[in-house]
């Protein structure tokens, strides 16, 4: 029971990250349509858009990843894995986390926070004239997105473990917490 209270709420998390990703692609959308419009219709060009459409491309892809382990959205051969039964898919998703994902996300978050550091103590700034300040808050993204990605990965493991002891009868089948859609 603990486990599956603890999945549910690494669940809501990656959920949570899921939603904000989606909020900030509608921001990248409304950025980019306002610098097409100020370039093409008014002829003046902005660099610190077109670096905000970066940052914004960047945070959305960092911060849906976890969304997307969460939804087993993630890049694997499904040919081969998805004709193996529940229990040896969990198994080879435990593995599979505790051997790649997590050693992987836990190193990139720590050195990203040196890397996150050293940029604002450089008080770090686009080299371009009119660029954006604060370059240090998108280098933030980085270790706070690989965080994030290790704690949906401990809810990949805790999913892995309730599929395994029987917690759970299908793995692909949906848990409590999300049966409807993503934006309900």
């Amino acid at each position: 029971m603990f486990l599956l209270r603890a999945e549910r709420a690494i669940n809501q998390f990656s959920n949570l990250l899921g939603k904000i990703a989606a909020s900030l692609f509608i921001l990248l959308l409304l950025n980019v349509f306002i610098d097409v419009v100020m370039r093409y219709v008014f002829n003046d060009v902005s660099i610190g858009m077109q670096e905000l459409e970066w940052h914004l491309y960047a945070t959305v892809f960092l911060i849906g990843i976890p969304y997307a382990l969460f939804k087993d959205g993630h890049v694997r051969v499904d040919i081969i894995y998805a004709g193996f039964s529940p229990k040896r898919r969990a198994l080879i998703d435990l593995v599979g986390t505790l051997v790649l994902l997590l050693p992987f996300t836990i190193l990139v978050a720590k050195y990203g926070i040196d890397f996150t550091r050293e940029s604002f103590e450089l008080g770090e700034q686009s080299g371009d004239p009119g660029g954006l300040r604060y370059r240090w808050l998108i280098k933030a993204v980085i270790p706070f997105a690989f965080t994030a990605m290790a704690i949906s990965g401990l809810g990949l493991i805790l999913k892995s473990m309730n599929t395994l002891r029987g917690g759970r009868h299908d793995k692909s089948a949906p848990s409590e917490e999300h049966d409807g859609e993503f934006l309900s």
